[in-house]
């Protein structure tokens, strides 16, 4: 029934099939990813050495908080786009994916000056021990050159998902990936190249995948176009993706923010410890994929019904969703909680590391059950173009809650009250976005009429 190759109408067929079908690959595609992050983090580690590791480790909250505006308005152009798709006006949608482009291209120059200009300055507020400190600037300046790339794929991805596809970016991501391990093998261990060399790997490799992605699109889709000249700008479009995305974006911002208050936090405790959080929070971050992924998924599957006007469907894929989700979490709790100590060691030969790394893992791993309803909760939400009330509760869950927690805690439990504030913080998040959702107030947000 789909003339566009690829794209998949989530309105009909078994609403827990569909949703699985179309997550399964995002969550490979993100299990690659972080898969890579943990080679990544494996290679420095072994032939660099525990400084270059949480080096890196410290620059992720830094770019995740310059990308995670940008890239939640990115996932509300998705939301616009399974509306769209689902009311089946590609007109609309190719406005959309213009509108989009020029905003991603500008947001990417603006900020890679900031993030290259204030890198040294960043590190030095948030207290990073001082040998780590050359390191880290060295690799987020130059991680930073690639942002255009970065920025570039994650908004031809959204166009895809928003239309049902979430195959070829898997598969693309697959082959960057690829690329990106090779490249660390032959620039780090080759050459001898350091944390410099990882960063160049990952920005040749996020290039390639951009670029591919562009091609691809084009030359197989007829009624959707991914145009780099002659783009057209509109307005109307622009502010529902800013009112859609920017609570979202906003509240990634807050959660990298929170990530670097929390390494504040953390830093204190010296090199050993932050290169532990470094390698248990990839982890941490490895084993919420499902729940994520399966939350943006979610998403998807609620605006292309919503725009159809099939409401009751909505219901019935949160609900299985809710399911789905759960059976996962708690056997990746079992897993992470037996194997932690196996798992550190893979990345680091030093015994001090590798004990605070698993200390973190057995505790946060416990949660991850209330985690994975927070985040599917929050799917149904955003899905129908609500995503402010989410904002709010995760801001609150931090910013009010963990925060809070982590510096009280370390004062009387040191490094395992820090821990102990992460899980804290899901359980008001999942409650409060629980309540919410019984209220209803959600189901006005669509932005079909």
């Amino acid at each position: 029934m789909n003339d566009i190759k690829g794209m998949k109408d989530l309105t009909v067929g078994d609403e827990g099939k569909l949703v699985v079908q179309f997550t399964i690959p995002m969550i490979i595609d993100n299990v690659l990813q972080q898969s890579y992050q943990i080679v990544n983090s494996i290679i420095v580690g072994r032939f660099i050495g525990d400084s270059a590791l949480a080096a890196v480790g410290a620059s992720f909250p830094i770019i995740f908080l310059l990308i995670s505006l940008v890239v939640g308005i990115a996932n509300g152009s998705t939301i616009i786009v399974a509306q769209l798709y689902g009311a089946k006006n590609f007109e609309k949608i190719n406005k959309a994916i213009d509108t989009l482009n020029i905003f991603m291209f500008f947001a990417s120059l603006i900020l890679s000056f900031i993030g290259i200009y204030f890198a040294h300055d960043i590190f030095v507020l948030l207290n990073l021990p001082k040998e780590v400190i050359p390191s880290a600037t060295l690799y987020l300046q130059v991680y930073l050159w690639g942002l255009i790339g970065l920025f570039g794929f994650h908004s031809a991805s959204a166009i895809l998902r928003g239309m049902g596809d979430s195959k070829t970016p898997l598969y693309i991501q697959l082959a960057s990936i690829v690329l990106n391990i090779i490249l660390d093998l032959i620039l780090i261990i080759g050459f001898k190249m350091g944390v410099e060399g990882a960063a160049i790997a990952t920005i040749v490799a996020q290039g390639g995948t951009f670029f591919f992605t562009v091609i691809y699109l084009n030359k197989t889709n007829s009624k959707v176009r991914f145009k780099l000249f002659n783009l057209q700008w509109d307005k109307q479009m622009f502010k529902q993706s800013v009112r859609i995305g920017l609570p979202s974006g906003l509240q990634q911002s807050f959660v990298a923010l929170g990530m670097m208050a929390l390494i504040w936090i953390v830093d204190q405790y010296g090199t050993n410890v932050v290169a532990a959080y470094s390698v248990a929070s990839r982890i941490d971050m490895f084993a919420s994929i499902p729940a994520m992924t399966f939350s943006y998924g979610l998403s998807t599957f609620v605006g292309q019904n919503i725009g159809a006007g099939k409401w009751e469907r909505t219901r019935k894929g949160f609900h299985k969703t809710l399911w789905i989700t759960t059976v996962m979490s708690v056997a990746l709790a079992l897993i992470i909680g037996l194997f932690s100590h196996a798992i550190m060691t893979a990345f680091t030969r030093n015994i001090v590391v590798i004990n605070v790394g698993s200390q973190y893992l057995q505790i946060v791993a416990s949660f991850y059950v209330l985690f994975s309803l927070m985040f599917v909760i929050q799917g149904i939400l955003r899905g129908a173009g609500d995503t402010l009330v989410p904002m709010f509760i995760t801001l609150f869950a931090l910013w009010g809650v963990r925060i809070p927690a982590a510096y009280v805690l370390s004062h009387y439990f040191g490094i395992v009250g820090i821990w102990w504030s992460i899980p804290t913080g899901w359980v008001v998040g999942m409650l409060l976005a629980w309540v919410w959702y019984l209220k209803g107030n959600w189901k006005s947000k669509s932005i079909i009429n």
